[in-house]
């Protein structure tokens, strides 16, 4: 299913659904953080998707890490809650979603980068390489505020 996102975009079509979701910001040992090229959108991202019925929500984040990625992790934490109303993602199948999202901070377990039905390219990567690759503001902002290893979680 195609995605279109819409950030700060009067032209945005009104969202129709809120989806609890989280996204997932872990490091290597090298401090490299674990990114995946999304196949909705051809954009790279750190991995994250939407809650299950009957799952806790760090389970979510552990599960959709380990679906996107082939990466093992352990919540630590929470990078920070992201509502941002102007923020929105329409699919193809008529949803439109404002976002709703937490992200988690991990530690990595084991596990190798491995591509999956969501993700066509996963990889580690330093920080001084971020820039060279193709990212949503609003998925940057959640690896920047990852990095900066706040002492509360962002909320916004």
């Amino acid at each position: 299913m195609a995605r279109t996102e819409y950030y700060n975009d009067p032209q945005a079509p009104k969202p129709n659904s809120i989806v609890p979701a989280v996204t997932v910001f872990v490091l290597d040992p090298q401090d490299r953080v674990l990114v995946i090229r999304r196949t909705d959108n051809g954009l790279w991202a750190i991995p994250g998707g939407a809650q299950d019925f009957g799952e806790y929500i760090s389970d979510t984040a552990v599960r959709e890490t380990k679906e996107e990625s082939g990466i093992d992790v352990e919540v630590t934490g929470i990078v920070g809650i992201y509502t941002d109303p102007k923020h929105v993602m329409a699919y193809s199948d008529g949803e439109v979603r404002q976002q709703f999202s937490i992200c988690f901070r991990a530690r990595y377990l084991g596990g190798e980068p491995t591509p999956s039905s969501e993700s066509s390219e996963v990889r580690w990567v330093g920080r001084n390489e971020l820039d060279d690759l193709p990212i949503h503001q609003s998925m940057r902002l959640r690896i920047d505020h990852g990095y900066e290893f706040r002492p509360d979680p962002y909320i916004g």
